[in-house]
């Protein structure tokens, strides 16, 4: 049978240095007049029964102890992912670590995140997708005095230090740029009815349409999960039924990528054709994306890119800041999207 070694305590190193607790947190600290001989006794007991200095002893010393925690909902989403390897490489430069936490696709964990953070000591809280907690959450971190930062798909929090992608402009930006290369029956596929980023994309597609005096059909805007077969045969339907569409958004680059497979099947062709022609067989994709241009599927469509990794940058710029300065203002930045074209 085997048993499991005794966690040391602070309250044993006090015992075997002969001291009080309140001594060996002045030594752990750097704090306090602490006699050299006292000293020298409190870190023997320490090496010698192997106590682990925590997060929380370690930003004692001067304040800070040199790690950021995120809790983001789900890596696998290519927006949180981008977001953390710039959040990353910011915090890196900087010479400071990353404590990592997922807080679940619907932020059940949140809360239990949270609190192993706080526990670990961190200078500061990014939470990348707040899954409707944003307000708990920043009453919490007042309560702990601890700088919060949320980095966003879509804005959801007034009055919260935030940093987002500019979704309508994305949108605004690819529908007139389908609309000036002479588009005029434009549909739309992809993401949830209850997705707060979709509806900021779509107000920007139809307030473009709308610009532009061009029809806007409640018909062609096609909600399908993030799924390449679901998008193949919604692309499909949707040309079955209204053969005079001539270039379709999509929400995202599954999405997309399962449209290019529905033309296919259906006999169309990705990319610019004849738009004179009512029996012309192409038929223009543009879509949202989240990666960096050189990630970009090589397919013949028009990207819209959210700057998703600069967010994590400017997150990481943002949030130290916060630590260092004390700077509880808050702001809302939002980041523009740009155009990365793909020729057929």
């Amino acid at each position: 049978m085997t048993t499991m070694a005794k966690k040391i305590t602070i309250n044993d190193v006090a015992d075997a240095a002969g001291v009080s607790v309140t001594t060996v947190s002045l030594v752990l600290s750097g704090k306090g007049r602490i006699s050299e001989a006292t000293g020298l006794r409190v870190n023997e007991a320490i090496e010698k029964l192997g106590f682990v200095r925590n997060r929380q002893a370690a930003s004692l010393r001067g304040g800070q102890s040199g790690v950021i925690g995120l809790i983001v909902r789900d890596l696998c989403n290519p927006f949180y992912a981008e977001m953390t390897a710039g959040l990353t490489d910011e915090l890196e430069k900087q010479g400071k670590l990353l404590f990592l936490t997922q807080s679940g696709a619907k932020g059940q964990h949140m809360q239990r995140c949270f609190e192993t953070l706080v526990a670990q000591g961190v200078d500061g809280v990014i939470i990348a997708g707040a899954a409707g907690q944003g307000a708990e959450l920043r009453e919490l971190a007042e309560q702990k005095n601890l700088p919060l930062v949320f980095a966003s798909r879509a804005s959801y929090l007034d009055e919260a230090d935030i940093i987002r992608p500019d979704n309508m402009q994305a949108a605004q930006l690819v529908t007139e740029h389908l609309i000036k290369r002479g588009h005029q029956r434009i549909a739309w596929i992809g993401g949830r009815g209850s997705s707060l980023t979709r509806a900021e994309r779509l107000g920007g597609y139809c307030s473009t349409l709308l610009k532009f005096g061009l029809p806007f059909h409640s018909e062609w805007i096609i909600e399908c999960e993030s799924s390449q077969k679901q998008a193949a045969d919604a692309i499909t339907t949707l040309l079955h039924h209204n053969p005079t569409i001539t270039a379709v958004l999509c929400h995202n680059s599954t999405i997309a990528m399962g449209a290019w497979f529905g033309l296919l099947r259906a006999g169309r062709q990705s990319g610019e054709g004849s738009l004179d022609s009512y029996y012309d067989r192409h038929v223009a994709l543009a879509a949202f994306a989240e990666v960096m241009d050189d990630e970009l599927d090589d397919l013949p469509l028009t990207w819209v890119s959210t700057p998703a990794r600069e967010i994590g940058r400017s997150a990481g710029q943002r949030i130290l800041a916060r630590a260092k300065n004390g700077d509880d203002e808050a702001r809302n930045q939002i980041m523009p999207a740009r155009l990365v074209l793909r020729s057929s």
